[in-house]
C-alpha cells in the first residue's frame, strides 16, 4: 500500500466520521470544482507550454522544408541552406522532446486528478441509487473509468495539437502557390470529416452500450448460475446469448467500417485531392521553387495532421462515450456534506429517538410504501417491529439509518435531524444491519469485516473485543477451524461462511460500531433455534437501544 494513503487511512478519526477526501498530490480537494483542481495541479500552464512548444515545432519544421526543398527542386547544393536545414531539425528534436515531456505530464496529471474525483464521487455517490444498480453494471461502469482514463488525455491531445497544425496550415500555403482552390479544399475536407466523425460517435454509443449490456447480463447470469441450471432447461442456455452475440457483431462491424472510413479514406483522399489540385501549378511553373517547396510539404504535413486529427477523434469520441456512463460519479464529488459543528463535538447518548409523520415515496412511483409513520424510541428500549411482506419495514430501517432521505415528516436523534447533526455522526448514533441480500461479506480478513465501523488499522483492544464478541454470538467454532483466526481471508475469494454464520457476522459488525440505537432488519431470520437464543441474548446484552424488525 502506498504510504501515504496509509498514513491517510491511519489519520481517519473513530466511529466512521468521514472527512473530505484530499489528492495524495496535496493539491485541492476533489470534492470542489475540477477547474480548481487542473489549476491546483499545474496542469494548464503546462497546456499552454506544449502548446506553444508544438507551434515552435511546425514552425521550424515548415522552415527545414523551405530550405531542403528550394535546393532540391533548383538542382543544386548550397552551404547556407544545408546548414539551415540541419539547424531547423535539430531545433525540431529539442522542441518535440520537450512537448513529450509536456505530454506524458499532462496525461499522467491528469489521470491522478480523474482518479482522485471518481473515487470522491464513488464515497459521496447515493446509497439508495447504487441499490438499485446491478453488480453486471457496476462492472460496466469500473471498465468504462479505465477507458476514460486512457484516452481522455491521449485523444484529446491529438485533437488539440492536430487542430492547431490545421490551423497554421492555410496561412503556410497562402505563402506557397497561393491558390484558394487547395485552401478551400482543405476546409471542405475538415468540413467532411466532422460529419463522418459525427456519425462514427453515433454508431460507437450503439456499439458501447451493446458491449455493456452484455458484460451486465454476463456478469448476472454469473451470479444466478445455480438458478439457471434449476429453473432453465439445458438445451435453452444459448438462445438469448446467441442472439445478443449476433446483434453485438453487427454492431461492430459498422462500428468497424466507420472508424475505417475515417482513419484510413480521410487522410489519404485528402493527399490525393489536394495533390491533383497543386499539379497544374507545379507543371506551369507559376511560382517560386521555394513556394512550390512550402506549398508540397504543407500538403504533405496536412496528410499527417489529418492522420493524427481522425486517429484522435475517434479516440476522443470512445472517451465521450465512456465519459456519459460515469458522470454521475463524477459529478456526486460535489454533493454537499450534510453537517454542522455537531459533528466534530464530543459524542453524546442519545436518549430519544423521534418519527413524526413520515412518509416515504419511492422514484417513478405514485403511492407512497410508508406514510403517517409516528414512533418515539427511548434511550434503553428493546422494539419488535413485525409486518407482512412489502409494508415498508425495511424502508423504515433505511429511514431511521440515515440511508434513505423522507419524503415528509422529520426523523430525530436526540432532537436534531441528519441534516442537522450531520451524517457521520448520525452513522455513530445508528448503526444497521441491513437485510441479507443488501450485506454483504467483503474479500478480506474476517477482522477486516467485523470492524468495518472503527478506524484503521485496528488496535489490539478493538481485535480482542471482536474476538469476544465473536464467542458471545457462536462463533467460536469458527474461528478454531480457521489457520488464521481473526486474520483469515473471507468472502469469494477466501473462506466460505455459511448464511448463518454470515448473519452473525453481520450481527456482529452492527454491535462493534457501539451505536446507541441498533437496528437489524430480519437479521436473526437464518439462525436455528439455539443459535437464535444465545444471539438474541447477546444483542441484548450488548445493544444500548434495539429495534428487531421480523416477519410475524
Amino acid at each position: 500500500m502506498d504510504s501515504r494513503l496509509a498514513a491517510y487511512i491511519a489519520s481517519l478519526p473513530p466511529n466512521g466520521v468521514q472527512r473530505p477526501l484530499f489528492p495524495l498530490a496535496g493539491t485541492a480537494a476533489p470534492s470542489g470544482s475540477f477547474w480548481q483542481q487542473v489549476r491546483a495541479a499545474g496542469l494548464v500552464w503546462r497546456s499552454g507550454t506544449l502548446l506553444g512548444v508544438h507551434a515552435l515545432e511546425t514552425v521550424f519544421l515548415f522552415a527545414s522544408w523551405a530550405a531542403a526543398g528550394s535546393g532540391a527542386l533548383s538542382g543544386r547544393v548550397d552551404k547556407g541552406w544545408l546548414a539551415a536545414w540541419a539547424l531547423c531539425l535539430a531545433t525540431v528534436v529539442l522542441l518535440r522532446a520537450a512537448a513529450r515531456s509536456s505530454e506524458v505530464a499532462l496525461s499522467i496529471g491528469f489521470g491522478g486528478l480523474l482518479k482522485e474525483r471518481l473515487l470522491a464521487g464513488a464515497m459521496a455517490f447515493d446509497a439508495d441509487a447504487l441499490r438499485r444498480k446491478g453488480i453486471g453494471e457496476l462492472l460496466s461502469q469500473v471498465f468504462e473509468a479505465e477507458t476514460l482514463e486512457g484516452l481522455a488525455m491521449d485523444g484529446g491531445l491529438q485533437i488539440v495539437l492536430a487542430t492547431l497544425e490545421l490551423l497554421i496550415i492555410p496561412f503556410v500555403l497562402s505563402w506557397g502557390v497561393s491558390t484558394r482552390l487547395e485552401i478551400l479544399l482543405l476546409l471542405s475536407w475538415l468540413c467532411l470529416t466532422a460529419i463522418l466523425v459525427a456519425q462514427n460517435m453515433r454508431e460507437r454509443f450503439l456499439w458501447t452500450n451493446a458491449r455493456l449490456g452484455l458484460t451486465h447480463r454476463l456478469v448476472e447470469n454469473m451470479t444466478a448460475h445455480r438458478t439457471k441450471l434449476v429453473q432453465q432447461p439445458p438445451s435453452e442456455w444459448h438462445i438469448a446469448e446467441d442472439g445478443e452475440t449476433e446483434e453485438y457483431a453487427k454492431v461492430s462491424e459498422r462500428l468497424d467500417r466507420s472508424t475505417a472510413r475515417i482513419e484510413t479514406l480521410i487522410p489519404r483522399g485528402y493527399l490525393i485531392a489536394a495533390l491533383l489540385a497543386f499539379s497544374p501549378s507545379f507543371l506551369a511553373g507559376a511560382a517560386t521553387l521555394s513556394q512550390q517547396a512550402i506549398t508540397l510539404g504543407a500538403i504533405l504535413f496536412a496528410y499527417m495532421s489529418s492522420q493524427r486529427f481522425t486517429f484522435g477523434a475517434a479516440r476522443a469520441s470512445a472517451a465521450y462515450v465512456a465519459w456519459r456512463s460515469i458522470k454521475p460519479v463524477f459529478d456526486a464529488a460535489t454533493k454537499p456534506v450534510e453537517g454542522s459543528s455537531a459533528e466534530t463535538s464530543a459524542p453524546q447518548e442519545i436518549k430519544t429517538f423521534q418519527l413524526q409523520n413520515v412518509a416515504f415515496t419511492h422514484a417513478g412511483r405514485l403511492e407512497p410504501s410508508l406514510k403517517n409513520c409516528t414512533l418515539t424510541i427511548h434511550a434503553g428500549d428493546s422494539l419488535l417491529l413485525e409486518g407482512d411482506s412489502g409494508s415498508g419495514k425495511s424502508t423504515l430501517a433505511l429511514l431511521i439509518s440515515g440511508i434513505r432521505r423522507p419524503s415528509a415528516g422529520f426523523i430525530l436523534a436526540g432532537g436534531l435531524d441528519l441534516q442537522t447533526r450531520g451524517e457521520a455522526n448520525w452513522r455513530r448514533c445508528v448503526a444497521a444491519a441491513p437485510q441479507y441480500h443488501e450485506n454483504h461479506i467483503l474479500s478480506a480478513s474476517l477482522s477486516f469485516n467485523l470492524l468495518m465501523g472503527r478506524p484503521y488499522p485496528h488496535s489490539s483492544e478493538d481485535l480482542q473485543e471482536a474476538r469476544q464478541l465473536c464467542l458471545e454470538l457462536g462463533l467460536g467454532s469458527l474461528l478454531e477451524r480457521m489457520p488464521s483466526g481473526l486474520d483469515h481471508m473471507v468472502g469469494e475469494t477466501g473462506w466460505q461462511l455459511s448464511q448463518g454464520e454470515r448473519s452473525r457476522v453481520f450481527l456482529a459488525r452492527a454491535l462493534l460500531q457501539n451505536a446507541d440505537l441498533v437496528v437489524l432488519d430480519e437479521s436473526l431470520a437464518a439462525l436455528d433455534p439455539e443459535n437464535l437464543s444465545q444471539c438474541l441474548e447477546c444483542v441484548r446484552r450488548r445493544a444500548k437501544t434495539l429495534l428487531v424488525i421480523a416477519h410475524p
